[in-house]
């Protein structure tokens, strides 16, 4: 409730004026004075009566948060500073509570921050409506449609970064309580023509930027587009980049909103496509050609961007291909085909561009209604929201068709908003019973019968021109004004017929001049005949309808041969006419409220404010007519209660509070002050000020009484507070002085309890002390006689056995002795223990000579319970592991200089993996028997000491050697046939299986091997037999033995000597008898 009752009123701390109606003097120089001095303080906001003027900023402003949503929620327009949202409360609350549909228009030149005021009012509109699921998927739907419609709609211009380039009307349908139900938007006359061309500074429509930088490069490669800007023809480089717009993170929400919107992934898809097609229409180029028959035509020079197109939209390539080089002309029966000349084709490609990216934003605004129309049928209220160009008076001769256009659709907007709002005054006036007087005001209704009469308005004369046969030229349009307007008073133009402005060399010759009500516009004639003729060869509208792209064929319905139509297509006046006499038509069925939107500098800064732009504006708004139409008759009018309430301090009678009816209180009010008569009326529920001298003079006498009640209030409020102070004091005196007193017996009594205390300790110590030395002479006289007793019984027992303790008396102490140095033995011992590795060889010293046979057995036992405990750590496998490395130790320690290098080698066994190995599926299939050994070894030829690979396998029986390629099995000696076994003492891996004669296997001799893992091989070939036979393998080592080759017996030598091969020992034949090994 506090923070509603801080809420200034209109009157309250008032910047300048609020309400330009109130404004005095009025003229032109006071009114820019007030709208700067609002400017300079952030007041961005002045009212005119109802009429809301908005200046641009250029900046934040924080003024717009849900906060100040809240404040302005609910509230009467005048009780609070000025504000869009005051207008945006005020409509929507006519429209729920007294059923009344809306309209709010907002004008004002480009730049000037129309489209933003609009997304104010309906994010205000959106803010405060009701809430729910679907009303809240309604209200993003809304609001999401202009990024979209901002998206393909505007461009960057030399006067905002933002422009919208078409007008747009949005009706917001609101059930019964207030809640939105859905919308409907109207565009109208998009600038198509940026599309071609963009005057210098200025970009074209942001959505073909926006793809370019923020598309992602597979998307652009779908759509056969490159990220550079300067490779379209269609793109102005010189403002591509805008500073402060981030294209590519505005591709992303538009893409999102049209998600939201309701668009499907296809339809996204094909509008990004045409899109695309229109950006590359621009590089399609044109050479001239020369025919045989002297005529000139068109060639296409590079036919790449073509195909790309075709494929695009899925056109056949020499169907477009010819729609750009031939026009066929139909009359009735007959079809003329004409050549084009470059000239021409260029003019074609253009309007091919222009029409495909305006019936696709016209596409746009009918799917988006699809999606935000109302679902039900029920009635509904309307609130229409119209941004829409403002009026257009460019330098020099710059004005051409679009702003005639645009300016006549002004002139109609001036109209409506004159005769609304006189219609308005009046019917206040009637409703509160005051006698309404005439009042006096420009009628631009002759301007607009100038442009828009069916018999000689310029848009008919327009029209006829454009259908007339034989040569029809802009000149003669003109001409043609000239005979038809001479005479009208708001028409001059240099080739009149009237003699007044023969000597107007101010105009130029291709130039007319109109007097609209903003001001003089003299337009361009050039251009004015093609841009309403808005032509499209049949052939391309007939090649469009042929594309298999169903959304480019739904864009041209006129190019189906079945519904082919001679007649001429309307042109874009009389399109707009038609379109701008439906919009007044829906705003006069409308309440309207009105946003003037103004542009304070050219250079889109923040605080700055170009007095004679503004003044430029104020003119062509008429926001001065505005002001005298609305002062014609009562400046102010109030309802009696907050009147009452805000002048009741000045009448005794209705001061501190009137108990009467409001009129009744206002009567005496303004009795008391001696007010004249004529200064003010008593309406039915109003009361109504004439002169705003009457209103100021009211405020000052307010604030001059404020400042007595301020005074007043103050004195008794230092009364109060003095006199409260000094209860206080007084209050605080009693309890202080009842405190001390109660302080103050606390620590008398605290010292008479200590004094006490210590009195009584010192008594009871002194008793204690008394008792303490009377227990002590007792406990020592106690004490006396147990030490005698005991004196007597010793001597006694001493005599007793006397005789006894001398005679065991040695054997007792050697006993004790002994026992005590084995006490202190085992002790040190325990203390000095090693550890528990086995391969620890530390022992503590012998302290005596004694005990040197135990000093040794307890060594050697602990020895055994270290090494038992180490074992019983070991698995199977491990104590399996470690039987065959102590085998191995005892075979070759000392013997084989190659042992002491595998003694770290584990023994592995299965070097070869032969059960996952396919190539030895044959091998595994052949053994059926547990492999111990599978390696690779090389078999020794006794005929030239070379060596060949074999596998080498050891199972529980048998000895194999296989092939390592085909693993065929070559030899199978069984276990039981292995006579020994020899190596030489070297560091080699050579070794000999020796066969017992007379065997099954020995037919072949015995086997020279060379192996890496020798001693592996030997140790586990030497406990297998054992295993297998019972007996033991002789191991045979020395640097010479004998081989048995068949019948020959060969001597192997082991010789030293470096090899030419690094490390690895060689074999080498040196006779018959003889074969040697060389090892480094």
């Amino acid at each position: 409730m506090a923070k509603m009752e801080a809420k200034t009123s209109l009157l309250d701390n008032m910047i300048g004026v609020g309400d330009m109606v109130l404004l005095e003097p009025l003229d032109e120089d006071s009114f820019i004075n007030n709208l700067k001095k609002r400017f300079d303080h952030n007041e961005v906001y002045t009212y005119i009566g109802s009429v809301v003027i908005s200046i641009n900023p250029y900046r934040s402003l924080p003024i717009y948060s849900p906060e100040k949503v809240e404040e302005y929620r609910n509230r009467n327009f005048y009780e609070l500073s000025p504000h869009i949202f005051a207008l945006s409360d005020e409509a929507y609350r006519s429209l729920r509570d007294q059923d009344k549909d809306q309209c709010i228009l907002i004008t004002g030149e480009s730049g000037a921050g129309k489209t933003e005021a609009s997304k104010l009012v309906m994010s205000y509109v959106a803010a405060v409506c009701g809430k729910g699921a679907e009303v809240n998927q309604v209200k993003e739907q809304l609001l999401q449609s202009n990024p979209v419609l901002e998206a393909f709609g505007n461009a960057k211009t030399v006067r905002n970064d933002n422009s919208s380039r078409f007008g747009k009307y949005m009706d917001i349908e609101f059930d019964f309580k207030g809640d939105p139900l859905g919308g409907v938007i109207s565009n109208y006359l998009l600038e198509k023509s940026r599309v071609v061309k963009q005057p210098r500074g200025e970009r074209n429509f942001h959505i073909f930027y926006q793809i370019l930088s923020g598309a992602s490069e597979d998307f652009l490669c779908e759509l056969k587009l490159e990220r550079d800007f300067s490779r379209y023809n269609y793109l102005g480089l010189d403002s591509a980049h805008v500073n402060g717009v981030d294209d590519a993170a505005n591709f992303r929400t538009v893409r999102n909103a049209m998600q939201i919107v309701g668009f499907m992934d296809h339809e996204t898809q094909s509008v990004f496509e045409v899109v695309a097609a229109v950006l590359k229409l621009g590089n399609i180029e044109f050479k001239p050609e020369s025919r045989v028959n002297g005529l000139d035509e068109s060639k296409i020079k590079d036919k790449n961007e073509l195909k790309e197109i075709c494929e695009l939209t899925g056109i056949d390539q020499s169907v477009l291909e010819r729609a750009f080089s031939f026009r066929t002309v139909e009359a009735k029966q007959e079809k003329v085909s004409t050549t084009l000349n470059v000239a021409q084709a260029y003019y074609a490609r253009d309007a091919l561009a222009k029409n495909l990216y305006s019936r696709l934003f016209s596409w746009l605004v009918t799917r988006i209604n699809e999606s935000i129309k109302a679902q039900t049928k029920v009635r509904k209220k309307v609130m229409g929201v119209l941004d829409i160009y403002g009026f257009e008076i460019f330098e020099s001769a710059d004005n051409s068709f679009e702003q005639f256009i645009i300016n006549y659709c002004n002139e109609k907007l001036q109209q409506i908003f004159i005769e609304l709002t006189l219609k308005e005054e009046q019917e206040e006036y009637i409703r509160e019973g005051i006698e309404w007087t005439h009042i006096e005001y420009f009628n631009n209704a002759i301007i607009c019968d100038l442009i828009e009469n069916n018999q000689t308005g310029i848009l008919a004369m327009l029209d006829e021109e454009c259908l007339r046969p034989g040569t029809v030229t802009d000149e003669t349009f003109l001409e043609k004004l000239n005979q038809v307007c001479a005479t009208h008073q708001h028409f001059e133009s240099r080739m009149s017929k009237c003699s007044r402005f023969l000597n107007d060399t101010s105009l130029p010759h291709s130039c007319f001049r109109i007097q609209h009500y903003a001001g003089k516009v003299m337009y361009q004639v050039e251009g004015f005949v093609d841009k309403n003729n808005d032509l499209l060869y049949r052939d391309l509208s007939q090649a469009m309808w042929k594309a298999s792209h169903s959304l480019i064929k739904a864009l041209f319905p006129e190019g189906n041969p079945a519904k082919i139509n001679l007649k001429r297509p309307p042109t874009a006046g009389s399109q707009f006419k038609a379109s701008v006499a439906t919009l007044m038509k829906n705003l006069q069925t409308k309440n309207p409220n009105y946003i003037r939107c103004i542009k304070p500098n050219d250079k889109k800064a923040a605080h700055v404010f170009n007095d004679a732009l503004v003044c430029h504006q104020i003119r062509y708004l008429g926001l001065l007519e505005n002001v005298r139409v609305r002062r014609a008759g009562y400046a102010f009018r109030q309802a009696y209660e907050p009147c009452l309430e805000r002048y009741k301090m000045l009448c005794r009678q209705t001061w501190p509070h009137w108990r009467g009816a409001a009129r009744a209180g206002v009567e005496v009010l303004f009795n008391e002050l001696e007010i004249p008569e004529e200064e003010f009326s008593f309406g039915r529920s109003k009361i109504f000020i004439r002169n705003p001298r009457t209103l100021f003079k009211l405020e000052d006498l307010r604030k001059q009484r404020l400042e007595d009640l301020a005074t007043l209030i103050e004195k008794i409020y230092r009364g109060w507070k003095c006199r409260t102070r000094f209860l206080l004091m007084k209050k605080s005196q009693i309890v202080i002085a009842s405190w001390y007193r109660r302080y103050a017996q606390q620590k008398k009594y605290q010292k008479t309890k200590s004094s006490a205390v210590t009195v009584q300790s010192y008594i009871r110590g002194w008793k204690a002390r008394k008792l303490l030395r009377e227990l002590k002479h007792q406990k020592r006289c106690n004490e006396a006689a147990t030490i005698i007793a005991a004196y007597w019984h010793g001597t006694q027992v001493r005599r007793e056995y006397r005789k006894f303790f001398r005679a065991n008396a040695g054997r007792k102490i050697y006993e004790f002795t002994l026992q005590r140095i084995m006490q202190k033995y085992f002790l040190e011992m325990k203390k000095k223990m090693p550890s528990l590795s086995p391969i620890d060889k530390n022992w503590p010293a012998r302290p005596y000579l004694f005990l040197d046979s135990t000093h040794k057995e307890l060594k050697r036992i602990f020895h055994l319970w270290r090494c038992k405990k180490y074992r019983d750590q070991f698995t199977d496998q491990q104590k399996l592991i470690y039987e065959e490395k102590l085998e191995a130790s005892e075979l070759f320690k000392d013997k084989k200089a190659l042992y002491p290098a595998s003694v770290g080698q584990p023994f592995q066994g299965a070097y070869l993996e032969i059960g996952k190995n396919p190539k030895y599926k044959k091998l595994k299939d052949a053994v059926d028997e547990k492999i111990i050994i599978a390696e690779v070894v090389n078999k020794i030829n006794r005929a030239n000491g070379k060596a060949t690979s074999r596998i080498f396998l050891l199972t529980k029986n048998n000895v194999l050697l296989a092939d390592q390629k085909s693993g065929n099995i070559k030899s199978e000696v069984p276990l039981g046939d292995v006579a020994k076994v020899s190596m030489s003492s070297q560091n080699d891996g050579f070794f000999a299986v020796h066969l017992k004669e007379g065997s099954g296997a020995a037919g072949k001799g015995d086997f020279l091997l060379s192996s890496d893992h020798l001693i592996e091989m030997a140790t586990k070939l030497y406990r297998t037999t054992l295993s297998q036979t019972k007996q033991k393998l002789n191991i045979e080592i020395a640097d010479e033995f004998l081989v048995q080759f068949r019948q020959d017996k060969v001597c192997v030598k082991f010789i030293q000597g470096s090899q030419k091969n690094g490390n690895i020992p060689t074999c080498k034949r040196k006779n018959n008898r003889l074969l040697e090994v060389a090892v480094p």
